[in-house]
């Protein structure tokens, strides 16, 4: 179980912010907020089950409780009490299945930040995944990976950062998981919904929304049916940044994780 906890440079005793990343589930994909959350918190950045070369099979079972299970078990071995947790996407859903989970432990969250999340997946992102499976089944890996950046970034930020991206890209070759472990992940992120259970669970936590409407992957609007599902919470619309916003406007982002979440402990 590949975890850190980065300290906080101001106070060695501030709060825990928790980073869940997306389908890729790696924690470097927050490499870019590390510096500014950790002038306020400690952060702690985990790598999901499945998402490497060397791991194990997943079973076909997989769901997003397992997933949320991983991270309970991660405060449980360090005994922290009590997080805020951010979330991109499937990392989002996660804290949200992590809030039904720690109602039978003493853990809390503190507050769940929700990035170009869903209540529940779009028509428009279930053609997207459906394609994507496609060209994993049908065409390889190759093309699953070399057509990931259409789905997550805006056009210009594609031309400006080509070789940035494609140096990711072919990094990635070598440690692709097993197909069918993306597969599970895929179809668990498909199924997952929103049900009262979750609704009950965040009833008294501060839940944060951010969302991009140029995202691709995810519309826009998803992010406003998720808050009319919980019921509460702040709602940011962003204009640009597309669906991995976090990387591509990660100045705006990092300005708005630290307003929301700041305020809470100052």
């Amino acid at each position: 179980m590949s975890y850190r906890i980065f300290p906080c440079v101001t106070q060695q005793d501030a709060e825990i912010v928790v980073l869940s990343s997306g389908l890729g589930g790696h924690a470097s994909f927050w490499q870019p907020q590390i510096e500014t959350l950790t002038q306020y918190f400690q952060v702690l950045v985990y790598d999901q089950e499945g998402c490497h070369a060397n791991s194990d099979a997943l079973p076909t079972s997989y769901s997003i409780k397992n997933m949320a299970k991983q991270i309970l078990d991660i405060l449980q071995q360090q005994q922290i009490k009590q997080c805020h947790f951010i979330g991109h996407a499937l990392g989002a859903v996660i804290g949200a299945e992590l809030a039904v989970l720690v109602q039978n432990t003493d853990i809390s969250l503190t507050s769940l930040t929700f990035i170009n999340a869903w209540d529940a997946l779009d028509p428009h992102t279930q053609k997207c995944f459906q394609a994507r499976i496609t060209l994993l089944e049908n065409v390889g890996v190759e093309a699953y990976i070399r057509v990931q950046a259409l789905f997550l970034y805006p056009p210009a930020y594609i031309s400006k950062h080509i070789q940035k991206i494609q140096d990711i890209e072919n990094s990635g070759f070598d440690d692709f998981p097993p197909i069918n472990n993306v597969l599970v992940r895929m179809n668990a992120l498909m199924n997952f919904k929103i049900l009262p259970e979750h609704v009950a669970a965040l009833a008294k936590t501060d839940v944060y929304y951010i969302a991009n409407k140029d995202d691709f992957l995810v519309p826009y609007q998803k992010s406003i049916d998720l808050k009319k599902a919980l019921g509460h919470g702040v709602l940011t619309l962003l204009e640009t940044g597309a669906h991995a916003s976090s990387v591509t406007e990660s100045k705006t982002v990092n300005q708005i994780l630290i307003q929301n979440l700041v305020e809470e402990v100052l």
